[in-house]
């Protein structure tokens, strides 16, 4: 059974489970600011749920490819939607500033 390392906190999830689902099932806080009240509740469209990811997720899928290709993300960076990101092995999660989590500040990392 995969673990999900965030926010300091240890979640054991099932193979495949949506990323984001998982993160928001245990309190943890994936939007920043405004992005709390305006997003689009995991369809891919607005961006705010960005995280960097490290483990064994599945490949990106053309809606997450297609947001961060947009502004003001970057398809060169290692983020990823959590809404469109599914958990195959272990992973750890880490959380950016930003409206859309695309800065360069850490809100928050595996460990707290």
């Amino acid at each position: 059974m995969p673990k999900v390392l965030a926010e300091g906190k240890t979640i054991d999830c099932e193979q495949g489970s949506n990323l984001r689902k998982i993160l928001l099932q245990n309190s943890i806080e994936l939007y920043n600011d405004g992005a709390k009240v305006i997003n689009c509740r995991g369809i891919g469209s607005c961006g705010t749920c960005t995280v960097k990811v490290e483990g064994k997720v599945s490949a990106a899928n053309w809606r997450d490819r297609a947001r961060r290709s947009l502004p003001p993300h970057s398809p060169t960076t290692d983020l990823r939607l959590a809404c469109q990101t599914q958990v195959l092995g272990d992973v750890k999660v880490t959380k950016f500033d930003g409206f859309w989590g695309q800065g360069s500040r850490i809100v928050w990392t595996p460990k707290g």
